[in-house]
């Protein structure tokens, strides 16, 4: 971790690693689907980056006013990654549908779309992981 707490350091590590994924799966796309249009490739790139940066912005918020229950960086980021897989599930469910049935096959145990929400949690643990290693968290981050 590095010596003082920064949101700015917590957003780049955040989209850098989200950059990271999004490439992956830009490079990976056409090669488990052929033929797979720019846009969802460009799509994946750009949303993951997104999400990169909206779990290191949460990060900030270690403790739920309401709930009042401490929000560590292993429950906070999977959740924040999981919701934003589903939301990209019900936004581009047919599209998502034939990318999993094109890998795995209409009969296959990873058919569905919604398998994505899985993946978005891992992805958002990975994320809040290498935020918080390098720009810390809490209030202490929004002050630099």
């Amino acid at each position: 971790m590095l010596e003082k707490p920064s949101l700015m350091t917590r957003i780049v590590a955040g989209k850098a690693v989200g950059f990271a994924f999004g490439l992956l799966g830009f490079i990976l796309l056409p090669v488990f689907v052929p033929g797979v249009g720019w846009l969802l490739r460009f799509g994946i790139l750009f949303w993951y980056t997104t999400l990169g940066a909206i779990i290191a912005v949460f990060g900030v918020f270690d403790w739920h006013p309401v709930f009042e229950l401490r929000l560590p960086v292993w429950l906070m980021a999977p959740f924040i990654g999981a919701w934003m897989n589903f939301l990209l599930v019900l936004f581009a469910h047919d599209t998502l549908g034939r990318v999993l049935v094109a890998v795995f096959g209409a009969n296959g145990l990873l058919h569905s779309p919604y398998w994505f929400s899985l993946e978005g949690a891992f992805v958002g643990f990975v994320i809040g992981w290498v935020a918080t290693s390098l720009g810390g968290s809490g209030p202490a981050t929004a002050g630099r």
